[in-house]
């Protein structure tokens, strides 16, 4: 018997008593396993080779990080937060969107995850989207987890988004302080938030599955109907992935 699909989820480099480990906040995996019906695998950040762990797998969730991506992976000649890069984990995320993508394996991209896929396909970012003219601070601020994970504004949604949410407009936590600024070539906006900014994006033409949002749905994954359906209709793609392009049905 099948069991459940196996989605790969980056790590991160952490510096931990002076020893480099490979981790990522448990609360991904978890929304997985509730609300997906899929289990997660760390992918280490050890660059583009790391795509051969593909054919293994039915699904890759960009999760979010601290760090930003670097601004000379997208041409930047300015860097506004030198000291919250993560490079191993840029050469490893933004090869393995284009593969996953030419494989038509489904994606799902939160907040930093949402980033990466805008510039793994040629957009760039704002470093510090709270000092563009007419933004608001998109930033968590202080406070407990809770707090800072507590819903901060609306997002109007459309497109795909909108079908599988069931709403037009949806209510989010907020906790970047990167976003997008050019809009990569194939990417559709299916979220805005009332100042503008891009909250969601969708890969237009994928064969399965490929949309990103700049929230974190991942929390508490259950308590909300929206962040329920995002996960369940990733999971859905995952499975028909399996089934259908790599034709595992027992």
């Amino acid at each position: 018997m099948v069991g459940p699909c196996v989605v790969g989820i980056p790590a991160c480099t952490k510096l931990v008593n002076h020893y480099i480990q490979h981790a990522t906040p448990a609360r991904y995996g978890a929304a997985l396993i509730a609300a997906a019906n899929a289990i997660p695998i760390l992918i280490p950040p050890e660059g583009a080779a790391m795509g051969a762990l593909l054919d293994r797998l039915d699904g890759l969730m960009l999760n979010g990080s601290p760090s930003n991506v670097a601004p000379m992976c997208y041409g930047a000649d300015f860097d506004a937060t030198p000291d919250l890069h993560d490079p191993a984990r840029d050469a490893t995320t933004l090869p393995l969107i284009r593969a996953a993508l030419d494989r038509g394996m489904p994606i799902l991209g939160i907040c930093r995850g949402m980033q990466e896929l805008n510039v793994a396909l040629g957009g760039t970012l704002f470093q510090e989207v709270h000092k563009v003219p007419g933004r608001m601070d998109h930033r968590a601020g202080e406070g407990t987890r809770e707090q800072m994970f507590s819903l901060k504004h609306d997002v109007t949604l459309s497109g795909e988004l909108a079908r599988i949410s069931g709403a037009e407009t949806i209510r989010v936590n907020s906790l970047h302080g990167q976003g997008i600024d050019q809009l990569a070539a194939g990417l559709v906006v299916e979220a805005r938030a009332p100042d503008g900014t891009i909250e969601a994006l969708r890969v237009e033409g994928a064969s399965s599955f490929a949309i990103a949002v700049q929230w974190h749905p991942e929390w508490e994954v259950t308590h909300f109907v929206d962040r329920k359906r995002l996960f369940e209709a990733f999971g859905q793609a995952c499975d028909e992935y399996r089934r259908v392009v790599k034709k595992v049905t027992a």
